[in-house]
């Protein structure tokens, strides 16, 4: 009887720490960090005077001349205010639908990184669609969701919040020009990339200096070869393509990862880089969800993510 129970209190034991493991793991959220207002802001300084009256009547005309030039233009495909300039197409590619959002920027500022619940941590997580709205976004795809691992690098923003390296890790760079780069994690330490306002860690890199990156058999991790995909690309300075597509659903298979680079090929792409995709694949523009988000393919429905990609005023 002693023995049976001290089987008994060790089984518990150990069933209590398995428990305990997973919930941290996968269910538990623990934030490492807040992000300031300013972390999401322009990061345009702006310089005062001591005569105000001066400048406030300079700003005033200024305004009321901009204002007579530029007007906004905003529709279910097209964004326009003289800074930002968004065009939406889809396409029919390898039976699957894709979104391809074209992005012309004035300036790197308006390209961002959000965390959900603005909060850098572990298992905490919100729909594309949340963050966007939070952040009043124009244009917004899910990121890399850096929360679902322990390693590789993060840094949002011009601000490092994980510099653990990942073996074979394939990662994304943006500068403050707004050039994109790939990196290998094991080559170069976070804290010595120059210049990095954005690095996104989940790969691997699609297009090149033009020509595909990858390989008809690769693969990430153990996902299906058609999935719902994720991807961003530079096409020259401050020219971007955001493009999510479709899959698991009798309308769209998806897209490997060799189909989705063989697809951008066509847009004159210099970088492109794959996000996180399958469930987690998701667009929004002016405030509504573009593409078909499924995880099961049953249903239509937002994975929540750990961050997203933003485009913002």
């Amino acid at each position: 009887m002693k023995k049976k129970f001290m089987y008994t209190i060790d089984f518990l034991i150990i069933f209590a720490l398995s428990t305990y493991v997973l919930l941290d793991a996968f269910i538990i959220p623990r934030a490492y960090g807040t992000v300031s207002d300013n972390d999401v802001a322009s990061t345009t300084e702006t310089t005062t005077d001591t005569n105000d009256n001066v400048i406030e009547s300079e700003k005033e005309e200024t305004n009321i001349i901009q204002s007579s030039i530029t007007q906004t233009i905003s529709t279910d495909t097209d964004y326009d205010d003289g800074e930002i300039k968004i065009h939406l197409e889809s396409y029919r590619y390898e039976d699957t639908t894709v979104y391809v959002a074209d992005v012309q920027l004035a300036s790197i500022d308006s390209l961002k990184s959000v965390f959900a619940q603005n909060t850098y941590g572990k298992n905490i997580t919100a729909t594309t669609s949340d963050m966007a709205d939070d952040s009043d976004a124009i244009l917004a795809i899910n990121g890399d969701y850096y929360g679902s691992r322990n390693s590789g690098y993060v840094l949002r923003n011009g601000t490092i919040y994980r510099s653990i390296a990942s073996n074979n890790q394939e990662d994304l760079v943006i500068d403050s020009d707004g050039n994109f780069s790939i990196i290998q994690e094991n080559e170069v330490a976070l804290e010595d990339i120059e210049n990095a306002l954005q690095v996104y860690s989940f790969g691997p890199a699609l297009l090149i200096d033009g020509e595909i990156a990858v390989t008809e058999d690769e693969e990430v991790g153990k996902a299906m070869a058609s999935n719902p995909r994720t991807a961003i690309c530079q096409i020259d300075t401050l020219h971007y393509l955001f493009v999510v597509s479709d899959g698991r659903t009798s309308e769209s298979e998806g897209l490997s990862l060799r189909e989705l680079a063989e697809f951008l090929t066509q847009f004159d792409v210099q970088t492109a880089y794959n996000l996180d995709g399958g469930g987690s694949s998701t667009m929004v523009f002016n405030g509504q969800i573009i593409n078909n988000p499924t995880t099961s393919g049953r249903s239509t429905k937002e994975r929540s993510v750990s961050d997203a990609i933003i485009i913002q005023q």
